[in-house]
């Protein structure tokens, strides 16, 4: 298999404007519950922006988004990803979208928070990263 274009797979994911807006605004809710402007405990975070992201309609419109990263990577999955692992994972900093490819792992990060020093911080927008493992 040729070498993943995770330029083009990046750019495909930030032409979902809707979507990310979305997720940033499942993350704000999140971070408005909190009584700081951050959080140490990752089990503070990551179940509540899951929920959000969950009643938000996000999680199921994520593997269509991972489908488009990984057809403008180049790349072809063998089935169609659920929105569930190992596909979709909420983490703590975000929703992470991952595809098995031949012999490699394209991976789609959605950022909403920052970990510095062992604590979460919500981010000044959303960005999205792309890379191969």
């Amino acid at each position: 298999m040729p070498a993943l274009d995770t330029d083009a797979a990046r750019d495909a994911v930030r032409e979902r404007d809707a979507l990310l807006d979305a997720i940033g605004e499942c993350a704000d809710a999140v971070a408005a519950t909190w009584d700081a402007d951050a959080v140490a405990d990752s089990d503070r975070l990551t179940p509540v922006l899951r929920r959000a992201l969950d009643d938000a309609g996000v999680l199921d419109a994520l593997p269509a988004v991972l489908q488009e990263a990984v057809d403008a990577a180049g790349g072809s999955l063998d089935a169609p990803p659920v929105a569930a692992p190992p596909y979709v994972v909420v983490t703590s900093r975000g929703p992470l979208l991952r595809a098995t490819l031949d012999d490699t792992r394209l991976l789609v990060y959605i950022d909403c928070f920052t970990l510095t020093e062992n604590t979460y911080r919500r981010r000044d927008g959303v960005t999205v990263t792309v890379e191969t493992a």
